[in-house]
């Protein structure tokens, strides 16, 4: 990898990755912005700039960006987190100029005309309803509501529609000035790009960013839980979780090679137990996830409303007998999944450009893979068997979806993890 670095002097970030073998280039500017910086009143105001940055600039339509990118066979898209904003493209090298253009436009430039905004809500009010209809979805939103309660970090990414449906134009406009700034934001790129060059062009496109932006975070507080919908389902969806640790704290990777080890595969703990010799699901696997101050560890699973009651306890026994340990063929075989993932997504200029993005992001200091896969490899037994039951410390966090009447009450799932 040739990996170049360079701040401009109003504090925009540009990362480089040149990849000489290919002849495309992925490019995009990671916001350090999110859903957790949203007003309550607001929520779901990050994910409709995000929308609304496509439907016209200044000097290009909505149709002009799609028709202006489509036409030298690239793509241009877009996605909002809890915590972070991104907008990206793929195209062929010699069109790299055109994306950075269409890029710094959308994010200085766009107008939020009216007329845009109010077919975008109703956009957005569809891509509501479909998440609704995918239960394994809902879950997760269900599952982080109850992890973080009343707080930024407890609110769904798309937003409530009877939010959505009031948000005005002034209230994008402000969330974009308010906290689009360069000092916040990265500007990645990876493929057979040419720094200097970037550097160059990026100074002259990004000029009217504000140099500071006002965004501030509310402290995220885990306190877990439990929150069951009743619906008439033919599965049960389960999410039952704990506090985990966030990205700078030094058991990550170590949580990291437990999930995996946990629900990584179809080798992993659960999978063997609950699929292959109970048949309880057809999908169950464990995530570690985590955030700038906070973090999840957890185990999702999909099953019937008349396994749901043997699902649970199994799935509970799995969680709490990892805290004894992995075997060693089990540890090398997580560290080893981990590795493979991180080595084989360098093939990728996207994965690049973002993995570039999110360190700064991140850690802001870029590690290299070498250095990241020493510190997989460093995860050791003792570390592992920390890890877990610092996780089961902490009260869980249960969330049930479907036919939720035959699952055992929340003291009995959380007196499994007492003693």
């Amino acid at each position: 990898m040739s990996v170049r670095f360079t701040t401009l002097p109003n504090g925009l970030r540009i990362v480089t990755d040149r990849m000489d073998a290919v002849e495309t280039v992925s490019l995009g500017v990671w916001v350090d912005v999110g859903t957790r910086h949203e007003a309550a009143e607001i929520n779901g105001v990050a994910h409709l700039l995000e929308h609304m940055a496509f439907k016209g600039t200044e000097r290009r339509s909505a149709l002009a960006i799609a028709e202006e990118i489509e036409a030298v066979g690239g793509h241009l898209n877009a996605y909002t987190s809890r915590e972070h904003t991104a907008y990206y493209a793929k195209v062929l090298k010699d069109d790299t100029t055109l994306a950075l253009d269409i890029l710094s436009d959308i994010l200085q430039h766009s107008t939020f005309d009216p007329g845009e905004l109010d077919r975008e809500r109703t956009v957005i009010l569809q891509e509501i309803g479909q998440a609704n209809d995918t239960p394994d979805d809902v879950i997760f939103d269900l599952f982080q509501e109850r992890a973080y309660p009343d707080q930024a970090m407890g609110r769904p990414v798309l937003g409530r529609p009877e939010i959505i449906q009031t948000i005005g134009r002034g209230a994008v406009a402000g969330y974009l000035s308010g906290n689009y700034a360069a000092s916040n934001m990265v500007l990645a790129a990876a493929g057979k790009v040419d720094h200097d060059t970037l550097v160059a062009q990026a100074e002259r496109a990004f000029a009217g960013l504000p140099h500071i932006g006002g965004a501030t975070t509310e402290r995220a507080r885990y306190v877990g839980g439990e929150l069951r919908e009743q619906r008439d389902l033919e599965q049960v969806h389960v999410v039952l979780g704990f506090a985990g640790v966030d990205y700078t704290d030094p058991d990550h990777y170590a949580a990291s090679v437990l999930s995996t080890a946990l629900g990584g595969g179809m080798s992993s703990r659960l999978f063997q137990e609950i699929r292959e010799k109970r048949g309880l699901v057809y999908s169950v696997y464990s995530f570690a996830h985590g955030y700038r101050d906070t973090g999840l560890f957890g185990v999702y699973a999909g099953t019937g409303p008349d396994e749901v009651a043997e699902l649970i306890p199994v799935m509970c026994d799995e969680i709490r007998k990892v805290g004894d340990g992995l075997d060693p063929a089990e540890l090398k075989r997580a560290r080893a999944q981990l590795k493979a993932g991180i080595l084989m997504s360098l093939e990728s200029t996207s994965s690049r450009c973002e993995h570039l993005a999110q360190h700064l992001l991140v850690y802001n200091e870029l590690l290299d893979v070498p250095e990241l896969v020493a510190r997989i490899e460093a995860v050791d037994n003792e570390a592992v068997k920390r890890v877990a039951r610092r996780v089961m410390a902490t009260r869980p966090t249960f969330a049930a979806l479907g036919q939720v009447g035959r699952i055992e009450p929340f003291d009995r799932i959380v007196g499994r993890f007492a003693g």
